[in-house]
């Protein structure tokens, strides 16, 4: 496996990391890259570089992060999310993957991609979820902030460092891993 495998699959995680926090951001930053030459990407996927594909998602990009600061439809657009995330998750890493086999490539792209997005986006969903339980939908737009400045980074690293984004990935999910112990062993607590 080659550096430019590896930092092909690195892209990959840390754009489908971003893509659990807004499904259409990090196609938008990948477009822009490809856009640019800033990024190569696979033959079948390079129409994620055109002017149309660009502008749509740009479009896309727009309307999603409105959207979440709209009270209540935020919480509805994070379960139509959760399954769109997994498949974005899973175009932007086989989109990015260089120098590996179909098999493997989709294997990765399904697991690594679509599971790192879905993930997020579940995590991200129950946050929002909880604050619309506690604060009546008062702390969403903090809340939508943060993801969106979060997808936004992740996207930018993930493009410009590939192996730090997959620390970041790594970090992302150790601090969702003590969150979900933290708030299991309330739970198991106040029962």
């Amino acid at each position: 496996m080659t550096l430019d495998t590896i930092l092909s699959i690195f892209l990959g995680v840390g754009l489908a990391a971003s893509v659990g926090f807004r499904v259409f951001l990090p196609l938008f930053a990948l477009s822009l890259a490809s856009y640019f030459n800033v990024w190569e990407l696979n033959e079948s996927w390079v129409w994620i570089g055109s002017t149309t594909a660009l502008i749509t998602l740009g479009i896309a990009t727009i309307v999603e992060i409105a959207a979440y600061y709209i009270p209540f439809i935020d919480n509805i657009l994070d379960a139509l999310a959760i399954p769109l995330a997994t498949i974005a998750g899973t175009a932007v890493m086989v989109s990015t993957i260089a120098d590996l086999s179909p098999v493997i490539t989709w294997a990765l792209a399904i697991i690594a991609g679509g599971g790192t997005a879905a993930a997020i986006k579940s995590s991200a969903g129950a946050t929002r979820l909880g604050s619309t339980m506690s604060t009546a939908g008062f702390a969403n737009p903090i809340i939508s902030t943060v993801e969106t400045g979060t997808s936004i980074i992740m996207a930018v690293v993930s493009i410009f460092l590939p192996i730090v984004a997959m620390i970041l990935v790594l970090l992302i999910f150790y601090v969702v891993f003590r969150l979900y112990k933290k708030l299991n062993s309330r739970s198991s607590k106040s029962s």
